[in-house]
């Protein structure tokens, strides 16, 4: 988990009103404070003297019993997620807090960063619209085979129309809460069990929520305590925009992940022009509470915990966060942390796995009692094309809706002889750094007039498009390298450009090297439906295995994350470059941060239709029923190399909400066993403690391993010189019919057999609960590295309730 390298040189100014749950005595404080630091103290709250009433006061009594000034130093005290407070230290206060009885741990506060439609249609939820309407955006999928609508399911109906009564929390960069994504016709009152508020600031008044945008709060101590501002905060330097000291979205990423939860319906949405249709969230009733933790310099650790105590306290059913930060130990880990507070309040909780892949092992948010999303493709596209010289005819992508360039071919130039003393190689590169089209790399001489040929890397797609036109280019082609491979994301770019894959980037690169006077020019397709294959794993979305817990496999599920449409923010353009003057009401974006909304809402859904399901039986709902093959009936395929993916890259395979509405069996998981998983990790008492926020903890080890827990699907882990047989206990609660029977069903690799006993499952009961027993058996003279993938699935004639089983050798602990 990242931490803080730099040292705050102003503490928070008073512009938040007071936070239930989460309070400061360092409001009164306005002035520069140097060599501090920002640190989150997990606090023993067995040693919470009676004198004090609340944990609010004996937090700033111990820091003033520590020659600690509360005024000047303490940032938040949590009541909910997190037993402990944020404090901006010096360095001599260290090891006095260290050294306390009554302190478990202090760490850094850490800076998280964000994850960076069609998409109902394609999870099959377009029945839910009035007839004839199409669907666009805040994306949703439908079968794997189809992506037509599907006949209309009573069920399915009522889930959505019960979704009026829960209540999604989004953790972002705010909201623009004039969209029309967050209308409310049509919406009962306000359940009343809702005790949140909608906080007044700078350009946001409480009279901007509604039925449907039900609560609206910004946490940003963390962020001022780190980050030199001036005053409010209204400009960071440079051209940044205003930052809004309020929940108003200045960057549009929250606006875009609360309406692709939970955005009303919205006739004729597109961005410029691409993506036309009814844009709409998984879960249309559903109320929206949107608490602002992300700011210009990032997320901070202090700000997520008292958004998350603060949701958890305002009575959320649902948690969406899609951000995160690096592996960490779960007592280390704020969002697991909080998340652990949540689940134990009946709270789903859904994050994003992170833009990191296809790098093995660079998954985020791999508790087990966080529903880790990966990120898919859906069968809409946005083709544009580049034809050259030599009369070949390139396909790829592009959001480009400004003037063509026509029919009339110009000069296509590739790594173009950069500016003086601009030409340093990058990452080892023979070329010059322009190849990259960074800032300050391209010579107006070289370029003017022409479209330039540019790899993928270092700089933000967009930002490349920009420094091309500065430079006098009239068009780009953006070529992948090896690392994102066939994987086309589509960019609405300020000039005429075209994104293409690794292959097709090889070919152009070599025309442009090769031809004396290369040409090209570009032109744009506009918008396509039931593309094909679809979904394909997205190349960012971050992989397995789980570098935290080996035993658990991550990602759980896949969802819509490329190119998804969904409501934007009115203060900056589609690229969120300072120099798009552009604006629009949606934009299209790609990331796991898109795809994780999505399965925060039709969690929404399946909290609705079965609302005295826990977070573990929804979240096993959703794992069980998901699928892996693509609408030509082929295995999901990675966009990274375009070989066939598994369940490092997908989980479980992607969401289904139909059939998760009705998954027959589920495996369900209690508060205890999550307790006697973390025990079974060896971690201390305290270390536990500072996870499950408890005052007293015993550790039974009932749990022989980590991967003994109830979890919906398996990891194998075989030491190749001592351990080769590795068994697991599960138990799967009937949520189906009376009189079900299951039969189980085995996929192993060559390398392993598997039993299961009994190999069949019979329900008198719904409700009831039965056990079996799984072995893993490493085959003699079969010592092996790498990893392998297999199956266990218990059927009947209704239902198929599969878990992936990820096996890997040779693994050192």
């Amino acid at each position: 988990m990242a931490t803080l390298g730099r040292r705050p040189t102003l503490l928070l100014l008073l512009f938040l009103a007071s936070v239930a749950g989460a309070t400061s005595q360092r409001q009164r404080q306005g002035d520069a404070l140097p060599g501090l630091q920002t640190y989150i103290v997990h606090m023993n709250t067995a040693r919470k003297p009676e004198v004090h009433p609340t944990r609010a006061k004996w937090y700033a009594a111990h820091l003033q019993s520590l020659s600690i000034d509360p005024d000047q130093h303490l940032l938040y005290s949590y009541s909910t997620a997190f037993q402990g407070f944020a404090a901006s230290l010096r360095p001599d206060h260290l090891p006095l807090l260290r050294s306390s009885p009554a302190v478990l741990h202090v760490h850094p506060d850490p800076v998280l960063s964000l994850h960076t439609t069609r998409s109902p249609e394609f999870l099959g939820l377009s029945q839910s619209l009035k007839p004839g309407s199409s669907s666009s955006g805040n994306d949703s999928t439908s079968s794997p085979a189809s992506s037509a609508a599907v006949p209309s399911s009573p069920f399915l109906l009522a889930a959505e129309a019960a979704t009026k009564d829960v209540i999604v929390g989004v953790l972002d960069t705010g909201v623009w809460p004039e969209s029309k994504s967050f209308n409310d016709a049509g919406l009962p009152e306000i359940p009343a069990r809702w005790r949140g508020t909608c906080e007044a600031g700078v350009d946001f008044a409480p009279s901007l929520c509604n039925r449907k945008l039900i609560g609206a709060r910004s946490f940003s101590r963390g962020f001022r305590a780190a980050t030199a501002t001036s005053g409010g905060g209204e400009r960071e330097g440079g051209d940044k925009p205003k930052e809004y000291a309020s929940a108003r979205d200045r960057d549009g990423h929250g606006t875009h992940t609360a309406s692709t939860a939970a955005g009303s319906p919205v006739a004729n949405a597109s961005l410029l022009g691409y993506a036309p249709g009814t844009a709409r969230g998984m879960a249309t009733s559903a109320r929206v509470a949107v608490y602002k933790v992300c700011w210009a310099s990032g997320c901070f650790g202090s700000d997520i915990l008292a958004g998350m105590d603060a949701a958890i306290s305002d009575g959320v059913d649902v948690l969406s966060l899609s951000l995160g930060g690096g592996a960490a130990p779960y007592f280390r880990d704020t969002i697991a942390i909080g998340a652990f507070a949540a689940a134990e309040h009946g709270i789903f909780v859904s994050c994003s796995a992170g833009n990191s892949g296809p790098r093995s092992g660079s998954l985020a948010n791999t508790a087990p009692w966080i529903l880790t999303v990966g990120a898919g493709t859906i069968d809409r596209d946005f083709p544009a094309y580049a034809t050259l010289g030599n009369g070949e005819r390139y396909t790829g992508v592009s959001l480009y809706s400004g003037p063509g360039m026509g029919k009339r071919m110009v000069l296509l130039v590739y790594a173009p002889p950069a500016p003086s003393g601009k030409g340093k190689a990058v990452n080892g590169s023979s070329s010059s750094s322009s190849n990259l089209c960074l800032p300050g790399t391209l010579d107006p001489a070289h370029v003017r007039g022409k479209v330039v040929f540019c790899d993928r890397g270092t700089n933000a797609r967009v930002e490349k498009g920009q420094v091309v036109k500065a430079a006098g280019g009239v068009g780009m082609i953006l070529a992948n390298t090896v690392a994102n491979g066939e994987e086309l994301v589509a960019d609405s770019h300020l000039l005429p450009a075209v994104a293409v894959g690794r292959k097709t980037g090889d070919m152009i690169r070599e025309y442009a090297r090769s031809d004396p006077a290369p040409r090209t020019v570009l032109a744009f397709g506009g918008t396509v439906l039931n593309v094909r294959p679809s979904p394909v794993v997205a190349a960012f979305s971050s992989r397995g295995p789980n570098g935290v817990t080996p035993e658990i496999l991550k990602p759980d599920v896949i969802g819509p994350g490329v190119n998804i449409l969904a409501a934007w923010s009115g203060a900056v353009g589609p690229t969120g470059l300072a120099k798009d003057q552009r604006r629009s009401d949606f934009n299209i974006m790609s990331g796991t941060s898109m795809s994780c909304p999505h399965v925060s809402g039709i969690a929404a859904l399946l909290k609705a239709a079965h609302p005295e399901w826990s977070p573990s039986a929804i979240k096993s709902a959703l794992m069980t029923t998901a699928y892996t093959v693509d609408n030509t009936g082929s295995p999901l395929s990675d966009a990274a190399g375009g070989s066939l993916a598994d369940p490092y890259a997908y989980g479980s395979g992607h969401v289904d909400p139909r059939k998760a509405l009705s998954p027959g069996l589920i495996y369900d998981i209690t508060t205890e066993d999550y307790i006697a998983f973390l025990c079974s990790l060896n971690y201390s008492l305290d270390e536990v403690q500072a996870v499950v926020k408890r005052a007293n903890i015993t550790c039974s080890r009932r749990f022989r391993g980590p991967g003994d827990l109830n979890y919906p699907s398996f990891s194998v882990v075989f030491d190749g010189k001592s351990k080769k047989v590795v068994r697991y206990t599960r138990e799967l609660t009937n949520v189906g019919a009376a009189g079900s029977v299951y039969d189980v069903k085995i996929r192993a690799p060559a390398g392993v057999t598997v039993t299961v006993k009994p190999t069949r499952l019979v329900f008198r009961e719904v409700g009831q609960k039965l056990k079996y027993s799984a072995t893993f058996f490493a085959k003699k003279g079969r010592d092996q590295m790498g990893t392998s993938f297999g199956w266990i699935t218990w059927i009947n004639k209704k239902h198929q309730v599969r878990s992936p089983v990820a096996y890997r050798w040779n693994m050192v602990r």
